[in-house]
């Protein structure tokens, strides 16, 4: 870590209505630097876009609730919580035919990695 400058890897949260049809709408954004033992997810889902996106009947509030489990395995809860932070990172970025999947996995560079998450959040997931 040169200068402060630090590198991470982050992911983009996304949630998948239809799995079949591989359509997907950026809900958050995880990212994990190793060098200053960082892990955090934060979202930002939009619900009116993913109510007109969903299928009819597709269970929009149970698409929250296991985004927002997301955030709290990041910071250390639950069994899986209990991993070592590459671990909780990369079971979290592991391929899933579910309707929460990840963006490959990026790399870049910081000094503050809560800074670069929300510069992401604001980059990639709100509008």
């Amino acid at each position: 870590m040169a200068d402060g400058i630090a590198t991470y890897d982050y992911a983009v949260l996304r949630v998948v209505p239809r799995v079949e049809r591989c359509e997907f709408l950026n809900a958050g954004v995880i990212l994990f630097c190793r060098t200053q033992r960082f892990l955090a997810a934060a979202t930002a889902l939009d619900q009116a876009l993913l109510a007109a996106l969903a299928p009819p009947g597709f269970d929009v509030e149970g698409a929250c609730a296991a985004l927002a489990t997301i955030p709290a395995i990041c910071a250390g809860e639950g069994a899986i919580g209990a991993l070592p932070q590459a671990d909780r990172f990369h079971w979290i970025c592991a391929p899933h035919s579910t309707i929460i999947q990840t963006s490959p996995v990026h790399c870049g560079r910081c000094i503050n990695p809560a800074a670069a998450l929300e510069h992401l959040l604001d980059r990639m997931v709100r509008r």
